[in-house]
């Protein structure tokens, strides 16, 4: 799907990213597993994942990322307009999270709502969020916000899952430039592939029960081999159509940023790829797939560290369970970015 509103540019005006206190080494998370730590580095290139307290949820950790963008990007939160979250992994299913991290921030003006489409969440939350600033003039500050707590959802015994997945939280403070900002979008999904990444109990379908409990029904289950498959053949794809479509090469671009899930698997694809050593924004080796937060993560932290500058050519793609996939060509504003590992803030 690829739909151009009208309206001011809008782009990235800073950016916050928080990582819970608890930390996991491979050595630590292959205890219940028959595999080495060796082994974990090698085939996924995770080295850490951080893990939430049993006091925290997905929205304690959006609201502390949050807070650090609205102080990057210098605005009130009672400024905000609009409040978008993008989790898997919710406080509840109901109400939205969003409203959860609106009511701890402070973010009393703000719409809030949440949108699910797993690990390509952050993105099209980031798209929602565009279009409605550019929709309505009397709007003016969007906070996009990509949230996981998966460690509340893992089984420990399932090495195609424990080794990978992680908790975090990453924020973008959304509002007018003066040039560049977010282009076109191009997002898209493919429900018949719903059944490789879910979470299979605790919904409508199969509620909670003494057998779902039994059945370990209340944990990610993941086909790692269609997974595979899957972000083999989006990727390049995506990075091919973007390319096109902005009549751009790939040594045009200055960073490209990804969904996260393996460190190892995107190193390799780049590589055949061809995309420029260094250009390639890596941080799943540090903290894990972390979801919906796993792109927006990468960005936050290379702009950071510093890789970033204003006015950079930033190709984002994203892919996740759905499935669900998008990218967008991002000129960078240069804006500030800050971070932060727990404890997370107390409830306003």
């Amino acid at each position: 799907m690829n739909h151009q509103t009208s309206g001011p540019p809008v782009g990235v005006i800073g950016m916050g990213t928080y990582l819970p206190r608890g930390r996991r080494t491979n050595a630590e998370v292959v205890g219940p597993l028959d595999i080495t730590p060796e082994w974990v580095a090698e085939r996924t290139g995770v080295l850490t994942r951080y893990v939430a307290g049993p006091e925290e949820a997905a929205s304690d950790l959006a609201s502390a990322a949050l807070c650090r963008a609205a102080a990057a990007a210098d605005v009130d939160m009672a400024d905000i307009d609009l409040l978008v979250c993008a989790t898997s992994t919710p406080d509840e299913l109901g109400p939205a999270t969003a409203c959860r991290v609106q009511a701890q921030t402070g973010a009393r003006r703000a719409v809030a709502l949440d949108v699910t489409a797993a690990c390509s969440g952050w993105l099209f939350a980031a798209k929602v969020a565009r279009d409605w600033l550019r929709d309505d003039p009397t709007l003016r500050l969007a906070a996009v916000i990509g949230v996981e707590a998966y460690s509340k959802f893992l089984n420990p015994r399932d090495r195609g899952t424990a080794v990978l997945f992680g908790d975090g939280a990453a924020a973008a403070i959304l509002g007018p430039v003066d040039d560049g900002g977010f282009g076109s979008f191009r997002l898209g999904s493919d429900g018949t592939g719903a059944h490789h990444v879910l979470i299979p109990a605790g919904g409508s379908r199969r509620p909670a029960s003494e057998l779902t409990l039994r059945e370990a029904g209340h944990t990610v289950h993941m086909d790692g081999r269609a997974v595979r498959d899957f972000i083999v053949d989006v990727f390049p794809r995506l990075v091919e159509e973007t390319l096109k479509e902005n009549a751009l090469e790939l040594d045009d671009l200055d960073a490209v940023i990804t969904h996260q899930p393996n460190p190892s698997l995107l190193r390799g694809i780049g590589e055949r790829m061809g995309i420029p050593p260094g250009r390639l924004v890596i941080t799943g080796d540090e903290v894990g797939n972390i979801g919906a937060a796993s792109a927006p993560y990468a960005l936050a932290t290379a702009a950071g560290r510093g890789v970033l500058r204003a006015g950079d050519r930033v190709l984002v793609a994203v892919f996740g369970a759905g499935l669900t996939w998008g990218s967008t060509l991002l000129s960078w504003t240069g804006a500030r970015s800050c971070g932060a590992v727990g404890p997370s803030i107390p409830p306003t």
